[in-house]
C-alpha cells in the first residue's frame, strides 16, 4: 500500500493516510463536506475531514496513522485533549448552518494491518 512507504516524511505518510480514509469512506456513501477545517487563532482546533452521510448526519472525522499498535495503537492516541479540540472546531463549523444536522465524530484508524473506521468513536456533548 502506497501510504505505508517508510521512505516518505511524517507530513507526507499522514496525507496518504487521508486521502486513504476519504476514499474508504466515499466508498460508504459518505460526502466530502471541507477537508482540514481549522479554527482561528491559538488553541483552536482541526478536524481532517467533514463528511455528510446519506442521511444528512455531518460526521466530523479524525484521521489518525501509527506505524504499530505499541501505545494502544492510532485509536488510542485520540485522547481527552484532543477530542475537546474537534469538538471545539465542530461547533465553529456548524455555526455557519441555519438548522443544526444530526452530528457525530468518528475516528478511522490507519495502521500497518489496514483501516478501520470506528463510527461514533466518542460523544461531542451535543455539539
Amino acid at each position: 500500500m502506497e501510504f505505508l512507504n517508510t521512505t516518505q516524511t511524517t507530513k507526507s505518510k499522514g496525507d496518504a493516510a487521508e486521502e486513504a480514509a476519504l476514499a474508504y469512506l466515499q466508498e460508504h456513501g459518505l460526502r466530502l463536506l471541507q477537508r482540514n477545517y481549522r479554527t482561528p487563532g491559538r488553541g483552536g482546533g482541526e478536524i481532517d475531514l467533514i463528511m455528510q452521510s446519506p442521511d444528512g448526519t455531518v460526521v466530523f472525522v479524525e484521521v489518525r496513522k501509527r506505524a504499530s499498535r505499541s501505545f494502544g495503537g492510532a485509536a488510542a492516541s485520540v485522547g481527552a485533549v484532543k477530542q475537546r479540540r474537534i469538538v471545539f472546531a465542530a461547533r465553529q463549523y456548524l455555526m455557519r448552518w441555519r438548522r443544526l444536522p444530526p452530528a457525530r465524530f468518528d475516528v478511522v484508524v490507519v495502521e500497518a494491518e489496514g483501516l478501520q473506521w470506528l463510527q461514533a468513536a466518542f460523544d461531542g456533548g451535543g455539539v
